[in-house]
């Protein structure tokens, strides 16, 4: 059982940056409540201001939101005060790309900028990242979907929300607990009168019309060309039987329990909470010009630079980069294989929380 496994950190060379276009529509539709809460935070004194971004992989999608944040803060601040911004993923992941980004992006926040300042830390948001009562604004999209370690295996199947029973429930337990311990490590780290901003999925729909919703679909299509990949021996049965992503979407409900019993949590009290249902550009598109194989590439990338790194870290010789890029390879193709005739929108929604840390 992999009892401290974390996820895989996102594809490398820049893939996620390019292909995480449904998290991208989703930040862009919580940018108006991060606009409000820069305003709402407490900032006093003349210290430069932080903002942390938790979980930021590989920068692009990090553009928009920290660039939000600063307008807002210089319409209070003005121009000199200095901002920090401290973007936070695990050590492996790909920091080449996010600093690529960062100074060369047409898009970046620190263009025309002087008095802005970024730094990346190489370190798991499951712990302390920066110094007690350092962060004006805080900052995660996407990110606190996954989670500290995989709690169990899945029979016959890589996603916790296709799995039932004692495995489901496991998962269940699992993602409360670290969405508590992310709560509360921040609580820790914010300012008094800081905000703490999170864009998390929601619990994917589970049947439609007697059939899969399109994103658990995506993931069932994935689960048969790992099956066939075993079959013809791409991969071993082993290796696939180890293959879970501990990724677990929220339901509300389960983002608003820790402060269900006293209104607070770690000092922490929710100011607003509410469901996003972001544009899906891949799908409108597809209605306009009818290019299923076009829709399907769209869908089996995602796929892949969100979701492949972690699946492969469970194959033999997973450090071996030939390996991934074969074992990459071959699932996208078969996934756009597949979905070329199933055409879908992903029918995806999050829910955008901010809290406050009392003053």
């Amino acid at each position: 059982m992999p009892e401290n496994n974390l996820h895989g950190t996102m594809e490398g060379g820049g893939a996620y940056n390019r292909y995480a276009r449904p998290q991208a529509q989703g930040i862009g539709s919580a940018l108006p409540l991060l606009e409000q809460a820069v305003r709402d935070t407490a900032i006093d004194g003349d210290d430069p201001i932080a903002i942390a971004d938790y979980g930021s992989s590989q920068g692009k999608n990090s553009l928009a939101p920290m660039r939000a944040a600063i307008r807002a803060l210089r319409d209070r601040v003005g121009p000199t005060r200095p901002v920090l911004v401290y973007h936070v993923d695990q050590a492996t992941n790909d920091f080449n790309a996010l600093m690529t980004v960062l100074h060369s992006d047409p898009d970046s926040y620190v263009s025309n900028e002087p008095n802005v300042f970024s730094c990346a830390i190489g370190r798991s948001f499951y712990e302390s990242v920066l110094p007690p009562e350092s962060v004006h604004i805080g900052w995660s999209s996407y990110a606190v979907v996954w989670l500290s370690r995989i709690p169990t295996l899945i029979p016959d199947h890589f996603l916790a929300h296709l799995s039932t029973g004692p495995v489901r429930a496991q998962f269940d337990q699992q993602g409360a607990r670290d969405w508590e311990s992310f709560l509360t490590l921040r609580a820790r780290e914010l300012r008094p009168g800081g905000r703490l901003i999170v864009v998390h999925p929601n619990t994917p729909a589970t049947i439609e019309g007697g059939k899969l919703s399109g994103f658990l679909d995506l993931m069932d299509q994935a689960n048969i060309v790992l099956a066939k990949m075993v079959k013809h021996g791409a991969i071993s049965a082993e290796a696939r039987a180890r293959m879970v992503l501990g990724s677990y979407p929220r339901s509300r409900r389960e983002l608003l329990a820790p402060f269900d019993s006293y209104g607070t949590f770690e000092g922490l009290v929710v100011q607003h909470c509410e469901t996003l249902v972001p544009v899906d550009a891949a799908w409108a598109a597809f209605l306009k010009d009818g290019d299923k194989s076009a829709l399907a590439t769209k869908h089996a990338q995602f796929f892949r630079s969100t979701f492949m790194p972690s699946l492969a870290t469970a194959l033999e010789g997973a450090n071996n980069e030939s390996v991934i890029r074969e074992f990459a390879s071959e699932l996208e193709t078969g996934l756009r294989d597949r979905m070329t005739n199933r055409s879908a929108p992903l029918n995806l929604t999050a829910e955008v929380i901010v809290v406050a840390k009392q003053a």
